[in-house]
C-alpha cells in the first residue's frame, strides 16, 4: 500500500472511526484500524465488538495513489500522528517488516502493523427495506429521550432507547423507571414489518456526533441483533440490547383530572431557583400548590433553609393539587420541549405527572410524583 493524501481530509475520517476503537480491550487487534486501499478510494475501519464504523474517502479526495493494499494499525498512535502533523500532504507506504511508513517533508514515522487477516471480518448488509430519516430527526429525537435512560446496568434493556415501528409510526421511549420519555414520529413510508428494539444509548451518543448535516438523510439497517446507520460517507453499526423493553402503553393516562397550562421560561426559570436549597440525597425534592391560577413552588432543607417562588398559570379545569417531585427531572423534561408553553397534567398527588407541548403530543414526557404531603 502507498499513497498520498491531505492531512485535513485524513483526520476528518480518522475522527470518525477512531470512535470504534477499544480502550479497554485485552484483544490487542481491536485496538487498530483497518486502511484498505483500493481501486475506488480508501476504506477506515474500526470496530470494538460492541460498534463498528467504516468511512470511504472517494479517489478524487486521494492526492495519488501507487499502490493498493491493506494494513491494520494502533488506533491510538495513527490518530495522534495524523492529528499533530500540519496541513499538508502526507505520504503513507508500506515497507518491509509489516511496518508502515508516514513522512512528510518535515516529519518521519515508522509504525508496526497488526496482521490483516486478524482484523474482524464485518458484514454491513443492507437491509431490503430500510428506515430513513433525517438527520436532525434523529438528533432530536436523542435529545428528547436519552436523558430519561437508565445508567444502572442491574437492568441493561432500560439503558438503551427503546425504537418501535408499527406501519408509519415510530415511537422512541427510554425509561429509568422513575422517569419517561416518549417521542412520536411519522414515517414518511410505512414499515413492511413491525419493528421492536433497544438500541444503547451511548452508541447513539456517539453516532450523532458524526452528524455534519441535519437536512442529509440516515438509512437505518435493522435486523436482530444490530442495526446499521448509513449516511453520507460513514456506515455505523451498533449491537441491539438483548431483552424485552417493558410496556409502557398503560402508564400514561388518557384523561387528567387536573390540567395546568404555564410559560415554559418563567416555568423552568422558577423550578431552577427552587431547586438550589435541593439536595440530591433528599433527591432534589420541591412542592409544586395550586390555588386557582396561582402555583406555589418550594423547599425546604432545614438544616440549610427554605425557598418559595410563585407563578401565574392557567388552571383549565379549575380544580387544585398538592404535589412533589424530583426538581431536576421536572427541568430535563421541560428542557426537552420546544414550545412556549408547556402543558402538566395530574390526577392526584401519588399518580404520575405529565408534560409537553400545549399544542402537540409528538413529545410525552412522564415522572413519577415523590410522597412528602
Amino acid at each position: 500500500m502507498k499513497f498520498k493524501i491531505k492531512q485535513n481530509i485524513l483526520l476528518e475520517h480518522l475522527n470518525y472511526v477512531i470512535k470504534g476503537v477499544s480502550t479497554k480491550n485485552l484483544i490487542p487487534i481491536l485496538n487498530c484500524i483497518k486502511f484498505e486501499l483500493k481501486n475506488e478510494g480508501l476504506y477506515l475501519l474500526s470496530t470494538d465488538n460492541d460498534v463498528a464504523i467504516k468511512t470511504f474517502i472517494d479517489k478524487k479526495k486521494i492526492e495519488e495513489i501507487e499502490e493498493l493494499g491493506e494494513v491494520v494499525i494502533s488506533g491510538k498512535y495513527i490518530y495522534d500522528i495524523i492529528k499533530k502533523l500540519p496541513s499538508t500532504i502526507i505520504n503513507i507506504e508500506e515497507v518491509v517488516d509489516s511496518r508502515i511508513y508516514i513522512y512528510t517533508q518535515q516529519s518521519s514515522f515508522y509504525l508496526n502493523c497488526n496482521v490483516a487477516s486478524e482484523f474482524p471480518n464485518i458484514e454491513f448488509e443492507d437491509h431490503k427495506n430500510p428506515i430513513v430519516l433525517s438527520q436532525k430527526v434523529l438528533k432530536t429525537i436523542y435529545a428528547q429521550t436519552a436523558f430519561a435512560t437508565s445508567t444502572q446496568e442491574t437492568r441493561p434493556v432500560l439503558t438503551g432507547i427503546n425504537f418501535k415501528i408499527i406501519n408509519d409510526t415510530l415511537e422512541c421511549t427510554a425509561t429509568d423507571s422513575y422517569r419517561l420519555s416518549k417521542k412520536i414520529v411519522k414515517l414518511n413510508n410505512p414499515a413492511i414489518e413491525d419493528i421492536n428494539v433497544i438500541i444503547p444509548t451511548k452508541n447513539i451518543s456517539e453516532l450523532i456526533k458524526m452528524f455534519t448535516n441535519e437536512e442529509n438523510e440516515v438509512e437505518l439497517h435493522i435486523f436482530n441483533n444490530k442495526i446499521i446507520f448509513k449516511f453520507d460517507s460513514i456506515i455505523f453499526m451498533s449491537s441491539l440490547i438483548n431483552g424485552t423493553y417493558p410496556d409502557t402503553s398503560k402508564l400514561i393516562p388518557e384523561n387528567f383530572e387536573i390540567e395546568i397550562s404555564a410559560k415554559l421560561h418563567e416555568f423552568f426559570e422558577a423550578i431552577d431557583r427552587a431547586s438550589l436549597l435541593t439536595s440530591e440525597a433528599e433527591k432534589n425534592t420541591i412542592k409544586f400548590e395550586t390555588e386557582g391560577n396561582v402555583v406555589t413552588i418550594s423547599s425546604n432543607i432545614p438544616e440549610i433553609g427554605n425557598v418559595k417562588e410563585t407563578i401565574h398559570v392557567e388552571n383549565l379545569k379549575n380544580k387544585d393539587i398538592k404535589i412533589a417531585f424530583s426538581s431536576k427531572y421536572m427541568m430535563d423534561a421541560i428542557r426537552s420541549i420546544d414550545s412556549e408553553d408547556v402543558l402538566l397534567l395530574f390526577n392526584s398527588d401519588v399518580q404520575p405527572i405529565i408534560v409537553r407541548n400545549k399544542n402537540s403530543d409528538e413529545l410525552i414526557q412522564l415522572i413519577l410524583p415523590i410522597r412528602t404531603y
